[in-house]
């Protein structure tokens, strides 16, 4: 009966992204840039949101557990006992409800309510007590993380940053959230045809990201771009 409720709340969410919502335009006007901003940037940030609804639905009817290796991308984030991780475009919450196993808050933010609210019925629905208690959800802008100075040990962008329009301001608001050598770590796909991702054209290369967190003052950073097939993983220190 708990799946079948679930079920129909999955369903629920999916038809209603097919329709303009409040939260497309409150992420639109919630940037003081874009307030002052002709009709067609706003346009744009709608379809932008729109185009990630529709992928995001597209990564959860892949086998992404083979091709992702969440475990292997979580091991990676080192231990996270007493600490709060952001877990930023969290989507369905793929990443976020399995880091509640691991850290002792995690917070899934995303710039769509929808994915929040469909993340706040798996806490309902599925999640025990204990978990549940350390999942918070946020809602975010197009161009702030919506996190304080400081308040994040660790930050992970998974599927998500080759959407942000200006990356280098965007690194350097997210060091500012990240704690004292506090770890940010993006995952991406690689600028190359794949069978599953959005269009190569869009995509960020490597290189160019990687130069990007030297830019904006990050230090240790390591890439891998062998681990998985689609995707590389680049994680850097405050």
């Amino acid at each position: 009966m708990r799946h079948r409720l679930l079920f129909f709340l999955l369903a629920a969410t999916l038809i209603w992204s097919c329709q303009p919502s409040s939260s497309e335009q409150t992420a639109a006007t919630s940037d003081p840039v874009t307030e002052n901003a002709p009709t067609e940037l706003a346009e744009d940030s709608v379809t932008e949101t729109k185009t990630r609804v529709k992928e995001k639905e597209m990564y959860e009817n892949t086998n992404r557990m083979v091709w992702q290796k969440p475990e292997m991308i979580l091991s990676m984030l080192g231990d996270l006992d007493n600490k709060t991780v952001a877990d930023i475009g969290a989507g369905t919450g793929f990443f976020a409800k399995r880091l509640t196993q691991k850290a002792e808050k995690v917070i899934a933010i995303d710039i769509d309510q929808r994915f929040l609210n469909y993340i706040d019925s798996i806490k309902m629905l599925e999640m025990d007590e204990t978990a549940a208690e350390r999942l918070e959800t946020r809602l975010a802008s197009p161009t702030h993380p919506n996190l304080e100075p400081g308040e994040a040990d660790v930050i992970m962008i998974v599927n998500t940053f080759m959407y942000i329009r200006d990356k280098e301001a965007y690194l350097r608001t997210l060091r500012n959230c990240l704690a004292d050598n506090g770890m940010l770590m993006i995952v991406d796909f690689k600028r190359k045809r794949t069978n599953i991702g959005p269009p190569s054209a869009i995509r960020l290369p490597l290189y160019r990201l990687e130069e990007m967190m030297y830019e904006t003052g990050y230090q240790s950073i390591k890439t891998n771009d062998t681990a998985l097939d689609y995707q590389y993983i680049i994680t850097a220190q405050k």
